[in-house]
């Protein structure tokens, strides 16, 4: 059913990208829309990691630049039976993270250092939990490239305001659902593919980690902390709002994500589900200090000594 309604909203996205087409450039318009979303299509399935990777300016660490968030990764997805993915910080003190890639064999997870400053190391394995769980459910493809359609109507639409016709009120009356309409309809479509996937990989992070509180905590924490401090990404490109773990500010009033209270009290139901079932915790590893710029270590002393450090 995931699979069939993934179809279909997509199917909704470039029907409106068409039609959006249509409006500005009448028949003609439609086919150039139709094979621009269709090239769009295409490119993101093959570019998708690169893309947003890009967009973020993160940068691949392995075991020897992170070890601590590298090893806490690599034993994450051989929990969940995932090839290991590639591992990549953002410099940037936005609490957030995402997963990308069109298949778990091409896939990669990021997070910013302001996430790795401020979740305890067990927190962070929720979260990157949750992102693996991305990976598996193959969510990571259809999120990318949703955000990629949206944010070419929305770039459209706004092409409208400058299009100029001999049209007179049936002309107007297209440029102003263009302009307005298609950019909500865009949005609503992103949410109702994005809140439905943010459950199941909550889910799926609670049992990868085996820690549901653990992710529930570092929702609150996160939450909090991107609502305040602001994406520089999210804010040029407010599509791309819904590859994080959690909303930015500017996505309050249209989140992509359910409601945070929502996905909480849902990961505290799950941790009674699992009762004393949940895996044992993860091995500890040394070293996720060298994801964290050392000014921020020497701002945060001890702070940072949940995560498994020794002094």
């Amino acid at each position: 059913m995931n699979g069939l309604k993934t179809t279909m909203l997509l199917a909704a996205l470039t029907a409106l990208f068409m039609g959006l087409g249509y409006t500005l450039g009448g028949s003609g318009g439609a086919v150039i829309a139709l094979l621009f979303a269709a090239g769009m299509n295409l490119f993101t399935f093959w570019n998708a990691d690169k893309i947003v990777l890009k967009m973020h300016r993160a940068r691949e660490v392995d075991d020897r630049s992170a070890p601590e968030f590298y090893g806490l990764v690599q034993q994450l997805a051989t929990r969940a039976g995932l090839p290991a993915p590639k591992v990549y910080i953002i410099d940037s003190p936005h609490p957030n993270a995402f997963a990308t890639g069109r298949n778990p064999e091409n896939a990669a997870v990021a997070a910013t250092t302001g996430l790795l400053n401020m979740l305890t190391r067990d927190e962070i394995a929720g979260v990157m939990a949750h992102e693996l769980a991305h990976v598996k459910n193959r969510d990571t493809l259809i999120m990318t490239m949703v955000a990629t359609i949206a944010g070419a109507i929305s770039m459209l639409a706004n092409f409208g305001m400058f299009f100029r016709s001999d049209d007179n009120r049936s002309n107007m009356l297209a440029m102003i659902l263009a302009v307005i309409v298609a950019p909500f309809a865009a949005m609503i479509v992103q949410m109702a593919i994005s809140r439905t996937r943010e459950f199941g990989a909550d889910r799926g992070g609670a049992e990868i980690s085996g820690n549901p509180r653990a992710l529930a905590s570092a929702l609150a924490k996160l939450a909090q902390g991107a609502a305040r401090i602001p994406s520089p990404v999210a804010e040029r490109n407010p599509a791309a709002a819904q590859l994080y773990i959690v909303p930015t500010h500017i996505s309050e009033m249209f989140s992509t994500h359910p409601a945070t209270e929502r996905r909480i009290a849902e990961l505290e139901a799950i941790a009674d589900e699992m009762g004393l079932h949940s895996p044992p915790p993860l091995a500890p590893t040394r070293g996720i200090a060298a994801a964290v710029p050392s000014s921020a270590r020497r701002r945060r002393g001890s702070a940072l000594d949940p995560l498994g450090r020794n002094d």
